[in-house]
């Protein structure tokens, strides 16, 4: 997975390198700026970014926390104690790459285990039924279609109907990405949300929007309007790896507080690849900083007595690391590196800020 995320990142680089063109252990605030704007970073973001940084040399882990904290939001727990089938509403402007991605998700899930079926709900572009249609006999994997110009709604509900009847796992529904106004395209897309939930109690379970990432920062406003909509559950970028404009996924994720779910590496079936923040990060980072070398092999043989201490004293608590999470979650914190065995290093999620959590009597506070 990270080879194909580094890869994805190859035009991205190519533009950072034109600014950084040699790797070094450390960059001004001017350079770092200079940076995080060609990989089209959003100028607000890369402001605040320096802004909350104080150190006037900025190092890979400095650079790196900061970058982690704009993703804090792009984890994605699945929902609990769903019925199946598991239905998704798969939505986005046309030219997004809806078509292409649902075919790679009914792969992904099929070489799983699980039985799926697609719902040709984009009833309204010319081509789109028939291109969901051939993905479909390529995947040997059932649909369910209409007419040009038909009620996608009613394409909905027979989709999952059909799932019922069958006791399929999964149900994808693609829908229309472009009405003659806004105001028809929100209608439409509300009026299928509440059919899907008349043709089966509580779907859809995950309404995913699919961005461009040839779009960049641009994509936004965009998102803003269709989670205004329908309310999305995730997001799915696609191109990415045709873009110069990779920096833009730090934006998007941080303006709209929104999961990541995948990303698009390629046009194949099997391109697509679960979202790592710390991968993603890693990626970038790797093509401007120095590799440090780490001399803490021999360190174990000495290591000090008050470090042995730490650790017995958390593997009297056998619950220190689910504590560590609920603590994280609760305080909407992100984990960014271990210091000591009782002694993290962490950044708020809303603004990249670093703090240290300890693990103090039986439980992890503030220091």
């Amino acid at each position: 997975m990270f080879g194909f995320i580094k890869n994805s990142l190859s035009k991205t680089v190519e533009a950072i390198k034109t600014v950084a063109p040699k790797k070094k252990k450390t960059f001004t605030k001017d350079e770092i700026e200079d940076i995080l704007l060609e990989a089209d970073v959003s100028y607000e973001l890369v402001e605040m970014i320096l802004e909350q940084t104080y150190q006037d040399k900025i190092s890979r882990e400095i650079l790196r926390s900061k970058l982690l904290s704009t993703l804090a939001h792009t984890s994605y727990t699945e929902p609990e104690d769903v019925k199946l089938p598991f239905v998704e509403l798969i939505i986005g402007v046309n030219g997004a790459g809806k078509t292409t991605t649902i075919s790679k998700l009914a792969r992904k899930y099929k070489n799983d285990g699980k039985k799926v079926i697609l719902g040709a709900g984009d009833t309204f572009r010319a081509a789109a039924i028939e291109q969901l249609t051939l993905w479909a006999n390529k995947l040997e994997i059932p649909i369910v279609s209409s007419k040009q110009g038909h009620d996608s709604s009613a394409v909905a509900y027979d989709t999952i109907d059909s799932a019922k009847a069958k006791n399929l796992d999964h149900v994808i529904i693609d829908t229309a990405g472009r009405l003659h106004t806004q105001k028809n395209l929100a209608q439409e897309l509300k009026k299928i949300h509440r059919i899907c939930g008349k043709a089966h109690e509580g779907s859809p379970h995950r309404t995913v929007l699919i961005i461009d990432g040839t779009q960049g920062n641009s994509a936004i406003e965009q998102a803003k309007a269709f989670h205004d909509m329908v309310g999305i559950d995730g997001v799915i970028i696609t191109k990415l790896d045709g873009t110069a404009k990779g920096g833009s996924v730090f934006s998007i994720a941080y303006a709209l507080e929104l999961p990541i779910l995948y990303v698009g590496v390629g046009e194949q079936p099997d391109d697509l690849v679960e979202f790592d923040k710390y991968e993603f990060v890693d990626s970038l980072l790797d093509a401007i900083y120095d590799e440090e070398k780490e001399e803490q092999k021999t360190q174990k043989a000495q290591e000090p007595q008050v470090v042995q201490e730490e650790k017995e004293q958390l593997q009297e608590s056998d619950n220190s690391k689910e504590l560590l999470k609920e603590f994280l979650d609760a305080e909407r914190l992100v984990l960014l590196k271990e210091l000591t065995p009782t002694k993290m290093q962490v950044n708020y999620a809303n603004t990249p800020v670093d703090t240290t959590i300890e693990f103090v009597n039986g439980k992890w506070r503030y220091c």
